[in-house]
Parts: C-alpha cells; structure tokens; sequence
C-alpha cells in the first residue's frame, strides 16, 4: 500500500472518530491543516511529518495529531449466524 493510500485509510478512520468524539472536533484550530501522525507505521509518520513541517515553514498553521495504533479491519459488524431453519 503506498503512503497515499494509507494516508486516505488514516483520514477516513479519523473522520469517524470525530464523528463518534465530537467534543474533540472543538480543540482543532478552524484554519489549521490537521496532519497526522501513526506511532505504529514509522515510515508514513515521518513522511507526514515532513510534509507538515513544510507546510509550517510555507506560513501555514499546522495541527499535529498523534495516533497510536489502529484495531483491526471489521468488514461485518455481524457477530453470530445461525444457517438452516
């Protein structure tokens, strides 16, 4: 998966975080660009975190978002089936 892929899965998941957490969506600055950054995947935090200095150095306000890991894929949130009448 390249860096952009993962970083389109990592947007996503955040979304629906603030989705479920609302009452975090009040501490992000309105004009800040969020950057992310995975403690769990090295290579992309660095990669953002490059990015995100650049951005700092081109006068852009950037707020910076640690995560510390991802649970699982769930493709179903199905948890029993019973098969047969």
């Amino acid at each position: 998966m390249s860096l952009t892929e993962k970083n389109v899965e990592l947007a996503s998941e955040f979304s629906k975080y603030i989705f479920d957490h609302p009452e975090l969506e009040s501490r992000i600055p309105g004009d800040a660009s969020i950057v992310l950054l995975p403690e769990y995947d090295k290579v992309l935090r660095s990669h953002n975190l490059k990015t995100g200095k650049q951005m700092e150095k081109g006068g852009k306000n950037v707020f910076y978002i640690r995560i510390k890991s991802l649970r699982p894929r769930v493709l179903s949130r199905i948890e029993h089936v019973a098969m047969g009448a």
